[in-house]
Formats: structure tokens, sequence, C-alpha cells
């Protein structure tokens, strides 16, 4: 993919070393970043968007019928392994279809407005997940990467406003009890009750159209999120009375579980590196936000979730671009952006234990007071 920031990399003793972003305000333009861009890695296809979606769909309903024909009527040990195998495939399958839901939010599905908002409304809704809801907070996190005062997920605490619990967290069984919740209910956590996101006067989440998160003219939609959420939960409700909850959960939720585990680590991943810099008000501009990513490399996943994962860089300076070009884009931003575009193909699982282990609070580098005292760094020293 040609040259670029690695985020870590080996000393003359084979140890790993974090190697910082630059922090300093870029010597470029989005502008001077664009035009190194090929103009046709910004064209949306409705023909070539959809043909992806069919595939995922196509997939989804034939691990659905070979669940509920099939491995229902397996018995043990068979259904122990027959089950999770299900669950990954179909959650992973539904992970790229959510992914494409997301790119319905950015208007990169096609050139209609109406259309996109329509595939990714019933898209997410299908998976229980509140479209226009996300769709305005994710803008807002778009729109404030790594501003330590109003991103909307995953802002880092700063040591100076740890609790006293913190230390019991920052220990090996509390790294594991942090992983387990961002795994299973992070999700759950974050649109429920805004956990690890901005700070609001009053109480947020992505349910209540008076949510402080969201401006008068968008409440409209988020009270038709919340009425398709009713009529498919109802629907479910229904399946589950008919099928039996046991079908319910092996069938249906499970692979959610899949998906959403998939969604709360992927985004976390994407803005948790000791290399990458937040920012205070006095130092932040979109620009150097936006740059405060890392593309991360998920194995055969980067196909399946279709680049969300290694194109992440792409994705946060020109969301509109469809993914089936972002892996161009990001070969030709790649040489241009240098140092500035960070890159890091550390195993998933293993990067997972070395976040949570070394990115626990961000700080101010104490030699950087009279320059760079608005620039924070992951840290994990109490």
């Amino acid at each position: 993919m040609g040259s670029g920031g690695r985020a870590t990399e080996k000393d003359t003793s084979g140890n790993v070393v974090v190697k910082r972003a630059p922090s300093s305000k870029p010597p470029f333009t989005l502008g001077d970043i664009k035009k190194v861009i090929p103009p046709h890695c910004f064209n949306r296809s409705l023909l070539r968007s959809s043909s992806y979606l069919f595939v995922d769909l196509f997939c989804s309903f034939l691990f659905y019928y070979v669940a509920a024909t099939y491995i229902i009527h397996l018995s043990a040990p068979l259904s122990y392994v027959a089950w999770p195998v299900y669950w990954i495939l179909q959650g992973s399958v539904q992970m790229g279809m959510w992914v494409i839901g997301h790119e319905c939010g950015h208007q990169a599905f096609s050139d209609y407005p109406w259309l996109n908002d329509t595939i990714g409304y019933f898209l997410h809704t299908g998976m229980l997940a509140p479209y226009f809801s996300w769709k305005y907070s994710h803008r807002r996190h778009h729109s404030n990467t790594a501003s330590l005062e109003n991103d909307e997920s995953f802002v880092p605490k700063k040591k100076s406003h740890l609790k006293p619990s913190a230390r019991l967290l920052n220990t090996p069984p509390g790294r594991l009890f942090r992983l387990v919740i961002l795994c299973t209910i992070g999700w759950l956590l974050y649109v429920c009750f805004n956990v690890s996101g901005r700070k609001y006067e009053k109480f947020a989440n992505h349910f209540d159209p008076k949510s402080p998160i969201y401006s008068d003219r968008e409440r409209f939609q988020i009270l038709l999120t919340d009425i398709g959420l009713l009529i498919a939960s109802y629907g479910v409700y229904k399946v589950g009375m008919a099928q039996g909850f046991t079908w319910l959960v092996l069938v249906y939720f499970a692979p959610l579980v899949i998906v959403y585990g998939f969604l709360v680590v992927i985004t976390w991943l994407h803005h948790t590196h000791r290399s990458l810099p937040h920012y205070d008000s006095t130092e932040w501009n979109w620009l150097r936000g936006a740059l405060s990513t890392v593309d991360r490399d998920y194995g055969i996943f980067n196909t399946v979730l279709h680049h969300i994962t290694d194109t992440h860089v792409a994705h946060h300076l020109f969301f509109t671009i469809p993914h089936y070009n972002a892996i161009e884009a990001t070969k030709a931003i790649k040489p241009f952006l240098g140092e500035y575009y960070q890159f890091d193909d550390t195993p998933i699982i293993k990067a997972m234990w070395r976040e949570a282990t070394e990115c626990f609070f961000v700080e101010a580098d104490e030699s950087d007071y009279s320059e760079n005292k608005g620039v924070y760094w992951f840290n994990n020293k109490i």
C-alpha cells in the first residue's frame, strides 16, 4: 500500500516501540489531500453498492435457513460446535450489512439521499439499531474527532478526572472485566446511557427525541427511529412466541452480540493507540482530529466487513467515498500523508489487551507545557 507511518515498530533488540504520530498542524490542507485521490474514487454507484448488499442479504438468509432448518435439530456434542460457527458467520455477515447501513448514513451508498436513508433505516432497524439516532451522533463524532470536549464516542478521561476505583480497573482482572463489558454490552451502554460518550449537562441517550445529542430539526427522525424499533421489537417478540425463547436467542440474538461486539471493538481500536494524540479546545482543529485515527488489519474480516477496518483514516477524511473505492483512496493518500498516516498490523486480540493496558487515560507531556500543553497522549501510570 505504499509508505506511511507505522504506529509501532521494533528497535534493534526486537522490542516493540510506539512511534507517536505528528501532533503539529499538518503542512497540507484537506483540499491538498483530495487532489492526490483519483477522482473516480468519489463516485457512488447504486448498482455496485446494491450488489454488495444483495450478497450480504443472501448469505444472511442462507445462514438463517441452515440454522433454523438443520442446526436447531442437532444434538450434543455437534450442536456445541455448530452454533458458535453459525453465530460467528452470521454475526460477521450482518456486521458487513451494518457497515452498509453506516455508509447509507454517510450518503456513500448512492447519489440519492432518500434511498440511502430508506435502506439504512431498514437495515439497522432489522438489527435493532437506532438508525437516525446513531447517524446524527456519529456525524458529530466525525465533526469532532479526538476533541476531549466535543467528540461523541470513546472520549478518553484525563488523568486528573480519574476516580479512586480506577486503580482496580487498571489491573489485569480489571482490564479483562472492561474488555468483557466492551464486547458484550458496550453498545447497549453507549446508546442507552451514553457511556464513554461526550458529557452533557443532562442525561443523554439515543432514544429520547429531546436528548441533548440532537438539534430541534433532528428530533422527528429520532421519533421515527423509535417507532421503527418498537415495530421491529414486536415482530421479534411474535417470532419468539411462535418459535420459543431459546430458538430466538440461538438464531437471532446471539449473532447480534457478535455484530455489536465487532462494532464497539472496531470503533474503539480505531481511536485508541498510544501513537494517537487527543486535543483540548486550545489545540484542536478538524484536520488534526480526523488524522488522529489508525488503520488496523483484521485479516479476512477486512473483506467481510467491507474494509471499514483498514481504510478508516481515508473514511474520516472523506466519508462519502464508498467502501469499494476506499482501498484505492488509502493507497493514494499514504505516501502523501507520510507520518500523519497511522497503521498497526498487530493481531487484533493482542491489540485489544495491549490497548486496554496502555491506554487508560490521557495526559499532556510534562515537557510540553510551553508549546503543546493542549495535546494529550494515552498513558496508564497512575
